[in-house]
């Protein structure tokens, strides 16, 4: 691995409050996992997600003692919307990491429209909390973030979604025909500007791309 590079890694979906298939669990947590009717976890205790949280926080010790981890990906579900039970599940959550870097992903409107921006950037901020800037379809709906570049920790963290607004509400695709999507050579020269700015006031800055099967990354 060369020098400097390092590996961040997207959380598991019980620690972001995703739906998981009770197959997707260590064997010996499945049988105290609340399920629903389509056997997929469903509002475990904070134990549990606790126990969760640790297991992941240990398999990635390698990364840790070699410094090459990076920061720990929290992409939340676009259920999870702006209010104070939300904002305590992240001040939770960043404790079970256990000093890693927290780079938090929302995925409803709520939480960056005019109403709630202010305040969840300066949520970010005052708790160390790296803000994750999502670039995805221009459909307004709440299910989707809206772009706002900012940084709230020296990082600054950039994830290229696509712009396949035909199948981002798609219920029946999977995640590799969502995210199917080739940028042009005009919409990343929109980012020109952003990413010079962000690089002028962060550390270091990250532009990750969709990487699913079928995604199409740029040359």
């Amino acid at each position: 691995i060369p020098d400097g590079f390092v590996m961040h890694v997207k959380a598991f979906g019980v620690m972001t409050r995703h739906p998981v298939k009770v197959e997707q669990l260590p064997p010996d947590l499945r049988d105290e996992a609340p399920l629903d009717e389509r056997g997929r976890v469903d509002r475990p205790p904070r134990e549990f997600r606790a126990e969760v949280f640790r297991r992941f926080h240990d398999a990635l010790e390698p990364l840790r003692l070699n410094e090459k981890l990076g920061g720990i990906l929290m992409q939340l579900p676009p259920y999870i919307v702006f209010k104070p039970s939300s904002l305590e599940y992240l001040e939770w959550a960043q404790e079970q990491l256990g000093g890693d870097e927290m780079l938090v992903e929302f995925r409803h409107a709520s939480w960056l429209d005019d109403e709630n921006r202010t305040e969840t950037l300066a949520f970010l901020e005052r708790n160390d909390m790296t803000y994750v800037i999502v670039d995805a379809p221009r459909t307004g709906g709440r299910n989707v973030s809206p772009t706002v570049v900012a940084t709230t920790s020296p990082t600054a963290y950039v994830r290229f979604h696509g712009r396949n607004a035909s199948t981002w509400n798609k219920r029946t695709g999977s995640a590799a025909e969502r995210f199917d999507y080739l940028y042009p050579e005009d919409e990343l020269e929109e980012w020109t500007g952003p990413l010079a700015e962000l690089s002028g006031r962060a550390e270091n800055v990250y532009a990750m791309f969709n990487n699913n099967g079928r995604s199409a990354m740029p040359a």
